[in-house]
């Protein structure tokens, strides 16, 4: 490969790659020499990219963290798939991550080529996003403190507050981070109850690294972690079932199709079957319906409703 610069970004795209890269073999899809692999690898060293060398028979080059975040070369599928999540990342129940996510997305659409602006477009205006829901959001930063705790297995210690309110103070050992109906959840070994439990992420306080590893355990039974979650955390997906006080048709100009689907009952009415939700969201999706309703089910919903109707009542007594 005769162009200098066109070498230098075809090597950086091959050590991007997370393995290591025999010299003799870089230079072989190069065609070049090793020794110009050496020198090549050398000026991306100048550049800024970390690259880490060893020696002997089994030796290579690999691309390594450094203290600075150096451009990246991303193929056409990456980069679509990267700027597919930073768009949906704008949506996602994290605090602080939503104007960063946009910004990003900005950078990264500026610099894409014309096939794949067009790509991301097309995905874009084809996918329907819902509105995020007003509810509790997980803090970006102890998300991320609790990643690193468990991949490296390291105790740690939070303050929690509890669902009735009480608050508490844990030890735990963080096993998996999971998401579930919008909600962010630790799945971790409680050490003062000596069991595992699962922790809502929203309802921790700044969470404090211990630097105690601690040997990895497994779920009890040898589960994975999905499996123990759904056995574990009640059933969030609930339908409800609405009866519409008017004519499907009537229905269908003025309730959303993210409200669930629409059923005709006779002339003056019609059924809504709503999409799988929360009790909590669900009641404060119904509460939006512009036209009259009568609850068929689940019955539980109802007090959701009511708890609702009556805070507002309470907030306008002054002005009636």
């Amino acid at each position: 490969m005769r162009d200098p610069s066109g070498r230098l970004l075809r090597l950086l795209s091959l050590l991007q790659t997370p393995r290591e890269w025999p010299g003799a073999e870089l230079a072989d899809r190069l065609e070049v020499t090793s020794r110009t692999i050496r020198r090549d690898v050398d000026r991306l060293r100048e550049l800024g990219y970390p690259v880490h060398a060893t020696q002997g028979n089994v030796g290579g080059y690999r691309l390594t963290a450094g203290t600075a975040m150096p451009p990246l070369l991303l193929d056409d599928d990456e980069a679509v798939a990267v700027a597919v999540g930073l768009r949906a990342a704008a949506t996602a129940a994290v605090t602080g991550i939503e104007d960063t996510s946009l910004r990003a997305l900005a950078k990264l659409e500026q610099v894409l080529p014309a096939r794949l602006r067009h790509r991301v477009a097309a995905l874009s205006g084809a996918a329907v996003v819902l509105p995020r829901h007003d509810g509790p959001a997980a803090d970006a930063g102890t998300l991320a403190a609790l990643a690193a705790a468990c991949v490296t297995h390291e105790k740690v210690r939070f303050p929690y507050t509890r669902p009735h309110g009480e608050a508490t103070r844990r030890l735990v050992e963080p096993h998996r981070l999971v998401v579930s109906d919008r909600l962010w959840y630790l799945v971790a070994y409680d050490e003062h109850r000596a069991a595992w439990r699962s922790f809502r992420v929203d309802r921790m306080g700044e969470v404090h690294r211990t630097g105690v590893r601690v040997p990895a355990r497994e779920l009890p039974g040898g589960v994975d972690t999905e499996t123990w979650v759904t056995h574990q955390m009640p059933a969030r997906d609930v339908r409800a079932r609405l009866l519409l006080h008017v004519p499907a048709d009537e229905a269908a100009e003025v309730v959303p199709a993210w409200q669930g689907v629409l059923e005709p009952v006779d002339h003056r009415s019609c059924r809504l079957v709503t999409h799988p939700d929360s009790l909590r969201h669900l009641a404060h999706r119904v509460l939006l319906l512009p036209v009259g309703y009568t609850l068929l089910d689940p019955p539980e919903l109802a007090g959701h409703l009511r708890a609702i109707t009556e805070r507002a009542g309470r907030a306008v007594e002054a002005f009636t």
